[in-house]
């Protein structure tokens, strides 16, 4: 396994907790200079205090993902402090737990700015930046929702869908530019997202993560075993991997 990611620029979106933190400590432990973006400035903070603290290198950048100003700014910033981009982890989402006729128009574009509207800008800004170095690995997080339905969870499971496709096409476009782009695809992790929906849909916390853990495997997934699959994907162990959606749910698909 050839996972070192010295000397390689990365940048986590919703990099302040959960999948996203996980996934900047990991890519720090393997080499890499993380860039820790996320609305949540003292969250992604943490993070990079951790990762120094451990002997990795991250700056924490604070980012309104629905506002495409603020992603031109963010990565500007980071080819300043940096000079390259080499790693793109689009991994910021929301959800909103409702069917078509509880969810307002302004919670649906909310929903979509967040899951897809914000990945589509970052590729639009970073891509370029790798071309430059004649290479890169980005990785969007879609779902097992993205790949399978869901109930009461239609803006979600739209959003998550297009998040794999997006990223078929953005494989086939940006292939010749030897820039790999790959989904991964987790099914009910442990993170505060999943509290979240258990408030929304006014369900008991404990009665609902239990329920989350009705897969072949019997448990949620852990962030760092999310974490791990991008890490896979960001490194040359993938080398021959693009436009593939690879699912880590525990069994939760099949």
């Amino acid at each position: 396994m050839t996972r070192s990611l010295e000397n390689r620029v990365a940048i986590v979106t919703g990099g302040s907790g959960g999948i996203g933190g996980a996934t900047a400590k990991l890519l720090a432990q393997n080499g890499a200079t993380v860039a820790v973006a996320d609305i949540d400035f003292s969250g992604s903070e943490k993070v990079v205090k951790e990762i120094i603290a451990s002997g990795g290198q991250a700056k924490a950048y604070k980012v309104d993902l629905a506002n495409e100003e603020d992603i031109k700014k963010l990565v500007l910033g980071i080819v300043e402090d940096f000079e390259h981009i080499d790693i793109l982890f689009n991994n910021a989402g929301i959800i909103k737990r409702t069917t078509c006729l509880d969810i307002s128009a302004q919670e649906w574009d909310m929903v979509f700015d967040v899951n897809v509207r914000a990945i589509f800008l970052m590729c639009k800004y970073v891509i370029p930046h790798m071309r430059k170095v004649g290479a890169g690995s980005i990785i969007n997080t879609g779902s097992g929702w993205g790949l399978k339905g869901g109930g009461r969870a239609l803006s979600y499971c739209a959003s998550k869908g297009a998040v794999v496709n997006m990223t078929r096409a953005l494989a086939i476009d940006h292939g010749p530019d030897n820039i790999r782009v790959n989904s991964v695809n987790p099914g009910d992790t442990n993170t505060q997202m999943l509290v979240n929906e258990a408030n929304q849909l006014q369900q008991e916390v404990q009665t609902f993560l239990a329920e989350s853990a009705d897969r072949p495997l019997k448990r949620m997934g852990e962030p760092i075993e999310i974490a791990q699959a991008v890490l896979f994907l960001a490194s040359d162990d993938s080398s021959f991997m693009t436009g593939s959606a690879l699912v880590v749910d525990g069994g939760g698909i099949a």
